[in-house]
């Protein structure tokens, strides 16, 4: 694991690494914000996942949350997107390939020997965190976008794994929507109950524990009639009584400005689980 960046703020340490994976067989890159804290101290970790195209670098250079991660004193751990490299399948679109994992194992050729993203961010990476920093074996997760669909499909399939759960422009329907049904052709194959397996509000009506969802989405997001969709998450949420709070935000979209606007509340929502 070699560290690749290192600033210090707002009295903590902003890293980024880069390590070989085992679980991708790649090398991949995360970003490790550590708080100040108290010799011996071992603190719990928010996980973030990050939407289509972007790296660890978009939530640790334009979201803001390291003011709020020092106040509650909460490491931020926010890994790439997918697996990368030269060696590694990819797609001339935006959305599939490199850039875009969906948090998911793929199944399919070209895409199973590299694409194991729900493998990594759940097993691998935590093991590698708890091992080499001063966190605690308390996790929480969060993302947006394509992100937001890992953070509530990986804390709905993993019960007990995390302890509070949250997302920004979700999705939240994927196999109802383009984005989705095209990444999980790809992935996935043709096996529609595979799809389901992936899809957070198919999977809401078995989940095993009710984790509070918190949902931050705004009305001015372009992408929300056509790829997002909340309301259906929040339908059958009620339906098989799922706790979940959908905040429409006016006039805001789907950038990062948005993020910056409610991370610290996002943030908030974490730690107070995280410290029950």
């Amino acid at each position: 694991m070699e560290c690749i960046e290192q600033h210090a703020s707002f009295g903590g340490t902003q890293r980024v690494y880069r390590h070989s994976s085992q679980t991708l067989s790649c090398d991949m890159s995360f970003a490790v914000f550590v708080p100040e804290h108290e010799d011996g101290a071992r603190l719990p970790v928010i996980y973030w996942l990050s939407g289509l195209t972007c790296t660890e670098q978009n939530f640790i250079t334009k979201a803001g949350a390291q003011r709020y991660a020092a106040e509650h004193g909460v490491i931020l751990v926010a890994p790439d997107t997918s697996p990368r490299g030269g060696d590694v399948a990819n797609d001339e679109a935006y959305d599939l390939g490199q850039g875009a994992g969906f948090y998911l194992n793929a199944t399919e050729e070209p895409w199973a020997s590299h694409f194991r993203m729900e493998d990594y961010v759940t097993k691998e990476l935590p093991a590698l965190i708890e091992a080499n920093f001063p966190a605690s074996d308390k996790r929480s997760i969060m993302g947006h976008s394509m992100g937001g669909h890992g953070a509530l499909t990986l804390a709905l399939r993993h019960p007990g794994v995390y302890k509070a759960v949250s997302a920004f422009s979700p999705i939240v329907a994927p196999t109802r929507v383009p984005w989705g049904e095209k990444a999980f052709s790809a992935y996935l194959g043709a096996n529609l109950d595979a799809w389901r397996a992936h899809d957070a509000t198919a999977l809401l009506a078995t989940a095993e524990e009710r984790l509070p969802i918190l949902i931050d989405q705004g009305d001015a997001d372009e992408f929300l009639t056509g790829q997002l969709k909340p309301e259906l998450f929040v339908e059958e949420a009620n339906r098989v009584g799922h706790p979940v709070v959908l905040r429409m935000q006016k006039g805001h979209d789907h950038s990062y400005y948005f993020i910056a606007s409610f991370i610290g509340e996002h943030i908030a929502h974490h730690a107070a689980a995280l410290k029950a």
